[in-house]
Order: C-alpha cells, then structure tokens, then sequence
C-alpha cells in the first residue's frame, strides 16, 4: 500500500462514524483528478484511483478475518468464504465494526 492510501485510510479510521467520514469517503470515490499535491499525485502515480474501490473490498474483508482471529473468534469456511466473497463495500463496513465486538462470526454476519 502506497504512502497515499495509508494516508487515505488512516485519516478515514480517525474520522470515526462521523458525517465527515461519509464525505471523506465520497470523495475519495471521486477521484482525485482535480486535486493537486502530495496524496493526490501519490494516487495517480501508482495507478489506485480506478482500483481503490476493488482493493478496499478486498482489504476489508482481509481485515474482518484478521479481527475476529485474534480475538479468537471461530469462523467457519462457508463464512470465510461468504466474508472473502463480499464485494459490497458498505456491507463489509458494518461487518468490520460488528467484528471488532462480536463474540460469534453469525453476530458479524447477522441481517440487520
């Protein structure tokens, strides 16, 4: 991960769930082609901005498992499977914060 999307990221964790996170968020789904400086080139010169969304879900759900592994959380393959499967970014969104409280995978994945 690039210096830029570290930035990106770590600036989206610090905004919490906050309004500003959802505008954040929407505006780095943008693009950043009428932005200049530092992060936004950063972007443009390792080619995320069209594939920042794609690796966003992908890490998320990277993320998911990891969580629910260290606090020791049981997770059977078919919800691996459905977790690493997940391409709806808002949906691994509420799993990641379930996950990080959860006592059971089925908790995470609960319909809400």
């Amino acid at each position: 991960m690039g210096t830029a999307a570290v930035f990106a990221e770590f600036t989206e964790a610090g905004l919490g769930a906050t309004p500003a996170r959802e505008i954040w968020r929407n505006l780095m789904g943008t693009g950043l082609s009428h932005f200049r400086g530092f992060v936004a080139e950063s972007f443009r010169d390792e080619g995320r901005v069209e594939g920042r969304v794609e690796g966003r879900v992908e890490g998320r759900g990277e993320d998911i498992l990891r969580i629910l592994a260290v606090r020791g959380v049981a997770v059977p393959e078919e919800a691996r499977q459905r977790i690493a499967g997940c391409k709806d970014l808002a949906v691994l969104d509420v799993w990641f914060e379930r996950a990080i409280t959860a006592t059971t995978v089925d908790a995470v994945l609960a319909e809400s």
